[in-house]
């Protein structure tokens, strides 16, 4: 076993030492004085207030979002958070989104997606790192967390700014001003924003800069209307797909098997007898089949017939439960621990159980897709990202150009649940509007997005614990064999970043995204978490709630077991565990007492878990039942949220009603086996999503909280899944341990 302290600290002098010239950069940035300037685009009679915020003539208040809007609602929160502070009136906020700018890096997002990876550099030079490489992320559920800061702040001085140019008009002080509806006021008095912006725009400010009192209308924790329906219902919304450019081709693409596998040879007459097909782009990775449309380009790759050759290793479901199994027996990375675990088991009777994830696919609505345009050595990009500085990168360096020289318009995206942090698509599409010398948009099909998507990884883990003569959890194990995902992500994403690279290969031994969210949330005076890398050589990266979708599952399938042993109610075992955990017991006896627990009893198919995730909470009941058939049927979810203050109710609530069903969609099926290199799901079809007929009804209360913001977006995802399983288990007295939870994957 190899130990990691979670005390471990590394000195400057070491970083520089073994980190190399990479890491020397990062410390040299980090003190390295710098500022930027917004560069938020103005129309005529505009003026900018900040890099967040331009006010027009008009009226119209325009908020810049930095962050990827792909259903979350981030185009709603975050200038809401902005309105709110500004004093303005909801019905004349825009948004538009954020050009890449460090102003708007995202260090939490960093920090978050990678789980803890880069915590050997102490966190002012992660910080300064994100912030001078422009590391926009969307990731993690830390849109509010990141940016409600900064974008309080945007609106509180653009709220100074126009009290300072009303009072000048009528002579008062400027703090005996205020703004509320779009005006600004005093007593009677009353000057709408658009009268007063371009006067107010660069004045000065006082520091600091007052935040609103308490008091007037607030818009912050009112469920206003989502500011990006009205254009995504009446079809005026632009995604990537809908981009159009003079002399525009399109094109489609078939790529080789994962593994060591190049192109060997495609059928170039048969595909020029396809009506619009206009030509082929090969190279040992990819064929691509350029048309004057979509439909006609993936209908020469049929003809183009492609054959490829596959000279390492075979993977297949066989060859990836062997992987884990002997990773598990092998040595692992301890992750986490506290207490003597080797004390609390010694000669004690233990309780095991073995648990499986299998293979997760995204199935995002929208494909992979992207477009790009090169003229004259610049090259401009649309596509739909959570990553767009990445993408930059890797586009650039795909054609051996500066990222100076590479401009990308981020789109609204149609769903991505993390596909959308992955830039291969910019890659291909950048190397083929450089072949083909004209604008070119290319598009995944949904069986390619399948093939070659990046996985949720496939985890085993062996669960061991020690119960008390009490019931009390004494000793608690938890070996879980996972590819390093983590580390692999970062690779991937940051492989033009040389400074990130040298950070990670100095990073503690393990991987703690691979495990992440298995420390339980329950008090035990012993635990250990350990990490068993696997390699098994299918590429993975983050899905909706990364490893807490798989470990929540183990914890709270087991912890259910561990009641069960102890002879104690499900609820009542895991309330007495909880120590001082308020807001998590409080979520717990919420979704009890709206559901009507029953106490889990044999035939009640009743079931229920917990979560603790992004400084949220949750605890959801299931009542699920198996089918004639033997498929599972979800008859109803309750779920009961923490997730501190609410910016806007609505988008909560939609948020966890959608992480429900994506959950469940996941613990039932929207998995994929792997034979001869390739996935073996090939279409939606094959997924076993639930349709409307089989969505359950679903309670979502929220619990009101005053504590900061946490991550909401993800958050409904993990505790799903075992409340699932825990209900068969009182439905049918057999416990199910293999997500998803059919008796296999084909």
């Amino acid at each position: 076993m190899v130990a990691r302290g979670e005390g471990n600290t590394v000195g400057r002098r070491g970083l520089l030492i073994g980190g190399g010239v990479g890491v020397g950069l990062i410390v040299a940035w980090a003190v390295w004085p710098r500022s930027y300037a917004p560069n938020l685009p103005l129309a005529h009679g505009e003026s900018l207030f900040n890099a967040y915020l331009k006010i027009g003539e008009d009226g119209v208040v325009t908020v810049a979002v930095p962050q990827a809007e792909h259903g979350q609602g981030v185009y709603t929160a975050l200038p809401q958070i902005l309105a709110d502070e500004l004093g303005a009136d909801w019905r004349t906020v825009a948004v538009q989104p954020a050009q890449l700018n460090p102003l708007y890096a995202n260090p939490l997002g960093v920090d978050t997606l990678f789980e803890g990876l880069f915590d050997a550099l102490p966190l002012p030079l992660r910080e300064g790192h994100a912030r001078r490489s422009a590391l926009l992320l969307t990731a993690g559920s830390t849109s509010v967390r990141a940016f409600e800061a900064p974008l309080r702040q945007a609106g509180a001085a653009a709220r100074v700014l126009l009290c300072k140019a009303a009072a000048k008009r009528w002579n008062v002080g400027w703090q005996a001003c205020a703004t509320e509806g779009g005006f600004a006021t005093h007593g009677k008095d009353r000057l709408r924003f658009g009268e007063l912006a371009a006067a107010a725009a660069g004045g000065t400010l006082p520091d600091p800069v007052p935040l609103r009192g308490e008091g007037g209308t607030r818009l912050s924790g009112q469920s206003l209307p989502r500011l990006d329906a009205p254009a995504k219902v009446d079809g005026s919304a632009n995604f990537a797909g809908d981009i159009r450019l003079p002399d525009m081709v399109f094109a489609a693409i078939r790529q080789a098997p994962v593994g060591d596998a190049k192109l060997l040879s495609v059928d170039r007459d048969a595909a020029a007898h396809v009506r619009g097909m206009l030509s082929v782009v090969t190279n040992d990775d990819w064929v691509a089949a350029v048309a004057s449309n979509w439909w006609a380009a993936n209908r020469a790759l049929d003809a183009l017939a492609p054959k490829f050759s596959t000279t390492g290793p075979i993977v297949n479901n066989d060859s990836i439960d062997a992987v884990l199994a002997a990773a598990l027996k092998g040595d692992g990375t301890r992750i986490w621990s506290t207490g003597d675990l080797a004390t609390a088991f010694k000669g004690a009777k233990l309780v095991t159980a073995t648990y499986r994830a299998g293979l997760a696919v995204h199935a995002a609505i929208e494909t992979m897709t992207a477009t790009a345009r090169l003229t004259d050595g610049k090259l401009e990009l649309w596509l739909p990202t959570q990553a767009p500085g990445l993408a930059r990168a890797a586009a650039a360096a795909a054609l051996g150009i500066s990222e100076g020289a590479v401009v990308v318009y981020p789109m609204l995206i149609g769903g991505s649940f993390g596909a959308n942090l992955e830039h291969l698509a910019a890659t291909q599409v950048a190397v083929l509007a450089r072949d083909l010398k004209r604008p070119v948009q290319l598009t995944w099909s949904h069986g390619e997005d399948l093939l070659h998507d990046r996985y949720r990884p496939p985890a085993l883990a062996r669960m061991t614990a020690r119960l008390g003569g009490n019931g009390q959890i004494l000793g608690w194990q938890a070996k879980i064999a996972a590819p390093s995902t983590g580390r692999e992500l970062a690779g991937r994403l940051l492989a033009t970043d040389r400074a990130a690279r040298a950070a990670l290969a100095i990073s503690a031994a393990g991987d703690t995204y691979a495990v992440a969210g298995a420390r339980p949330v329950y008090r035990m005076p012993a635990y250990a978490i350990d990490h068993h890398p696997a390699d098994i050589g299918v590429p993975t990266g983050h899905w909706r709630s990364g490893a807490h979708s798989y470990t929540a599952f183990f914890n709270e399938c087991f912890i259910d077991e561990l009641a069960h042993v102890a002879g104690t109610e499900a609820l009542s075992f895991r309330i007495g565990m909880l120590g001082g955990d308020a807001r998590l017991a409080r979520c717990l006896s919420t979704a009890a007492s709206l559901g009507g627990w029953e106490g889990g009893v044999q035939g009640s198919g009743q079931g229920i878990a917990c979560h603790s995730f992004r400084g949220s909470h949750i605890a959801v009941l299931a009542e699920a039942h198996l089918d004639n058939d033997g498929s599972v049927a979800v008859d109803r979810i309750v779920a009961a949220v923490d997730c501190g203050r609410q910016i806007n109710p609505d988008l909560v609530r939609q948020q966890i009603e959608g992480g429900l069903i994506f959950g469940m969609a996941a613990a039932i099926g929207a998995s994929t086996g792997f034979s001869d290199n390739l996935a073996t799901a090939r279409t939606l079809g094959d997924l076993d999503l639930p349709r409307l007929a089989d969505t359950p009804d679903i309670t979502v209360e929220l619990i009101p909280s005053e504590a900061d913001p946490g991550g909401v977006s993800e958050l409904a995802v993990p505790a799903i899944a075992p409340a699932i399983a825990n209900a068969l288990q009182a439905a049918t007295g057999t416990r199910r341990r293999t997500l998803p939870l059919i008796t296999g994957i084909a």
